[in-house]
């Protein structure tokens, strides 16, 4: 049995039937492998099969951007679990990843599958008192951070591994040796004798955990989550045909990383699709500035929460001069009223 090929067939299944959904909802079976590991299995599939294809686009506020195809990110994220095994992480032990949308976390989480240890998200507004908690009762080994969040981790005891990506201080590996970022944007690498492909441990169990979510803590104490290489991956089929997105989209999902709709939507459901990952960093939101690179980067599959939705229609929508095929919200309810002004405005 081949899960790449059951998962193949069950998402083609459901691209097949997008506009039907009750042809959908009686066809449709989910795959149930043994053994399935969806970045070696599934990623790098899509790597050899449609490797000059972008996976990540990544747009910055001062108008700087990065483009990697999927052949680009197998590479970094096999450079980089190989530099992480040999720093000491091996399969079943909990990272903390606490970065931003930048491509070291997309590279950190496709490595961290690969060795088969699981992520644990982590939003940077967290403090040093929450990931104290985290890490003690996430029973973190190793933790991978943004330089500048490095300094609160002071305060948090614990015998775990840190990595620090743009700026190491004393006593943090820097992630930057890695030698990531030396596969440069056309597939060539300085140091080609170090770019060996990833070879692993030993199989990876569909239901070895992937993933663990702490929940937002609203009501009382965050609860870890756990999610499992079938849970997610798979899982997350039904997501990206509820999102629409197809081969060759461009998605943007408007989504903070740390939170799981992150992993939904910017990692799992578009890479599911063989879509290109869109996002668009900034400090303060500018409606204008946001269709403009809509427009520019022809965005196709659009999700954002209802707070950006509210903020956009305070702008005029008839700007963005060709609207995505799909626009979707998510986290709570959007107003009718909201979603007929974008009805009249984008068809």
């Amino acid at each position: 049995m081949n899960p790449a090929h059951d998962f193949r067939e069950a998402r083609d299944f459901l691209l097949d039937h997008r506009e039907d959904y009750a042809g959908a909802y009686q066809g449709f079976g989910w795959p149930r492998p043994e053994r399935f590991n969806w970045a070696l299995d599934w990623f790098d599939g899509i790597a050899g099969r449609s490797g000059d294809r972008t996976a990540l686009h990544i747009v910055e506020e001062d108008g700087s951007e990065i483009r990697l195809t999927f052949e680009e990110l197998r590479r970094r994220s096999d450079r980089a679990a190989n530099w992480l095994r040999d720093r000491g992480v091996r399969a079943g032990d909990r990272i903390v990843v606490m970065l931003g949308n930048q491509v070291e976390l997309w590279e950190t989480a496709l490595a961290a599958m690969k060795l088969r240890a699981v992520v644990i998200p982590a939003t940077p507004l967290l403090g040093p008192l929450d990931l104290a908690d985290r890490i003690e009762r996430g029973r973190a080994a190793h933790v991978v951070v943004r330089g500048a969040d490095t300094e609160k981790f002071a305060q948090v005891p614990g015998d775990y591994t840190r990595i620090a990506v743009g700026g190491a201080p004393e006593g943090w590996l820097a992630y930057e040796d890695a030698g990531t970022a030396r596969i440069t944007v056309d597939g060539a690498a300085d140091d080609a004798a170090d770019d060996e492909p990833f070879v692993p441990d030993g199989p990876t169990l569909a239901t070895d955990p992937l993933m663990l979510y702490f929940t937002s803590g609203t009501t009382a104490r965050p609860k870890l989550v756990e999610h499992t290489h079938i849970s997610y991956p798979i899982g997350h089929l039904a997501t990206m045909y509820w999102i629409g997105v197809r081969p060759g989209d461009v998605h943007l999902n408007i989504s903070s990383p740390g939170w799981a709709k992150h992993a939904w939507s910017n990692l799992f459901a578009p890479w599911n699709a063989e879509a290109t990952v869109f996002v668009h960093n900034y400090t303060r939101f500018d409606a204008g500035r946001l269709m403009a690179e809509m427009d520019r980067c022809a965005i196709t599959t659009f999700c954002a929460p209802p707070t950006v939705w509210r903020m956009l229609i305070q702008a005029d929508l008839t700007q963005l001069r060709t609207p995505p095929r799909e626009a979707l919200a998510a986290g709570e309810p959007l107003n009718p009223e909201v979603i007929e002004h974008v009805r009249r405005a984008w068809g």
